[in-house]
């Protein structure tokens, strides 16, 4: 079992909100303008083609701790995140808040979406398109968007990374991200067997609340 403490860098990271990182290997000389704006322009129409996704995510934190799960998407706004049966811990989203649940000590914490670069995903037209920028890539095939509010930097940043996929919505696919909130606690997570398109309930975005004894959902 992992413990409240050992959990607690995942968990502010989390209330950071979740962003990805670029490799390494990947950094490059910056592309032309032009062909920057275009991949940035390409990667807000492949975030918003999405109605629904479900993929299979590893989590690292900045200790080199490792989570695995299930994530789930769903237009407007909405995410889950399933941890393993070991981990009680659920992250989730209705669309207008993310809330974070302990089961093992029966708390609740919840954040507005818009305070988190979270929201870069999950409201790409305004948070991409207004504050994201590219990170040059020694590959043409994988882009790196980079999104921070340089007048709130509480709000964190968030790095996603695409790679060029026919099958995907917009001809990219999100792989993986880091999150680096305020107090520079990163948190990577990485995507595989994306599944697009597939049927997702709204009550996938509720919650038992540990706190209520009827444990009727939120």
């Amino acid at each position: 079992m992992i413990t409240y403490i050992a959990r607690k860098p995942l968990r502010t990271a989390l209330a950071g909100a979740l962003a990805f990182a670029a490799p390494a290997a990947l950094i490059a000389p910056a592309a032309p303008v032009a062909a920057q704006q275009g991949d940035l322009d390409r990667a807000v129409t492949a975030l918003r083609g999405i109605s629904t996704l479900k993929a299979d995510f590893t989590q690292t934190d900045r200790q080199g701790k490792t989570l695995t799960g299930v994530l789930t998407l769903k237009r407007p706004g909405k995410i889950r995140f399933q941890y393993e049966k070991s981990v009680p811990l659920l992250v989730v989203s209705n669309g207008k808040s993310l809330t974070m649940i302990d089961y093992e000590v029966n708390q609740v914490q919840r954040w507005p979406i818009k305070k988190s670069p979270l929201g870069a995903l999950l409201d790409p037209n305004r948070d991409v398109a207004k504050f994201g920028k590219l990170v040059p890539t020694s590959n043409p095939n994988v882009i790196s968007v980079e999104v921070r509010d340089p007048g709130r930097p509480e709000f964190g940043v968030i790095t996603m990374i695409f790679v060029r996929k026919a099958s995907a919505p917009g001809g990219l696919e999100l792989a993986n991200w880091v999150a680096l909130d305020s107090q520079n606690h990163r948190t990577t997570v990485r995507l595989k067997n994306h599944r697009y398109g597939v049927s997702v309930s709204d009550s996938q975005f509720t919650y038992k609340d540990p706190r209520r004894t009827s444990r009727r959902p939120r």
